[in-house]
């Protein structure tokens, strides 16, 4: 059914913004290759999210912004 379809992806994507502001939280100014490291380890597996989207994640987090929107 489209609606528990719905809400399966809201929170999917609601763990994913909080293991992203998690890693930004503790790893703020890292190294980018840290942070990405860091990503992998406590990203949720689905949404599955591309290599060049994580390091660009990483980047944000690395200059100190927190790209969760939390």
């Amino acid at each position: 059914m489209i609606v528990d379809r719905v809400a399966r992806e809201r929170a999917e994507n609601q763990l994913l913004f909080q293991a992203v502001h998690e890693v930004a939280r503790d790893h703020a100014g890292a190294a980018v290759d840290d942070v990405v490291a860091a990503l992998l380890r406590n990203l949720p597996p689905a949404p599955r999210l591309s290599g060049d989207e994580v390091r660009r994640i990483a980047e944000q987090i690395s200059v100190g912004r927190d790209p969760s929107g939390l």
